[in-house]
């Protein structure tokens, strides 16, 4: 964690500003936490069909944006008001980067919510299964990349991006089962709305895969 390299240094130079730093992480982490709850509902509102799901996300949301908020304030101040290091500097800015990455996912899952309100009065389609298989991989993309994060793991953050094939392949092949449907019985809206919600969890992956190389940037500093 971030929090056990400054510990390493028994003398640091600015403890003050370690503290705050270590709060950050903390932040970050909770932040990841409650967009990970986000995804899970809406998974729940889309695939299982329960819509009472739904009603937690607006609060969650809130909450979500908020940290948004708070962080970035936060990082700005102390990049403004304080001396950080090189070190300091890199866990600041990718800290910038990972929330708007998690604010994002938060996003998405708020559009999966939606679509899952749409869809509902249709009957399941051929292709829910793999749309499916495509949410849990992106779920499980984003809980590794949080991960990484409270490890300091450079060689899981920068994983994700072999992860994150699955997803787009299965995206193609939907994709392709969706646009080359012939003679559909009555209306398209369905199809249409599973359109939405791959491409929602083909962005899901992405932010994830970003967040995964911004943990490999704070070990490294280097960036890919």
């Amino acid at each position: 964690m971030i929090a056990a390299l400054y510990d390493h240094n028994p003398n640091p130079k600015n403890t003050q500003l370690a503290r705050a730093i270590r709060r950050l992480e903390r932040d970050v982490l909770r932040m990841g936490a409650l967009v990970e709850q986000s995804f899970r509902l809406s998974h729940q509102a889309l695939f299982a069909r329960d819509l009472t799901a739904v009603d937690e996300l607006p609060r969650l949301e809130q909450k979500i944006d908020r940290f948004y908020r708070q962080i970035e304030l936060d990082c700005t101040a102390i990049m403004t008001l304080q001396t950080p290091t090189a070190q300091d500097l890199r866990f600041l800015s990718a800290f910038m980067q990972l929330v708007r990455d998690l604010e994002r996912i938060g996003d998405y899952a708020e559009d999966l919510a939606h679509i899952a309100i749409k869809i509902f009065p249709y009957p399941p389609h051929q292709s829910l299964p793999e749309v499916e298989n495509m949410s849990h991989h992106a779920q499980a993309m984003l809980a590794t990349s949080l991960k990484a994060l409270a490890d300091l793991d450079e060689v899981g953050g920068r994983g994700l991006k072999q992860l994150d094939d699955a997803v787009d392949n299965a995206y193609d092949r939907v994709y392709q089962t969706l646009a080359q449907q012939r003679d559909v019985p009555g209306v398209v809206e369905p199809i249409l709305l599973l359109g939405l919600a791959i491409r929602s969890l083909e962005r899901m992956a992405d932010h994830a895969t970003n967040i995964g190389q911004r943990v490999a940037y704070i070990v490294t500093g280097q960036l890919l």
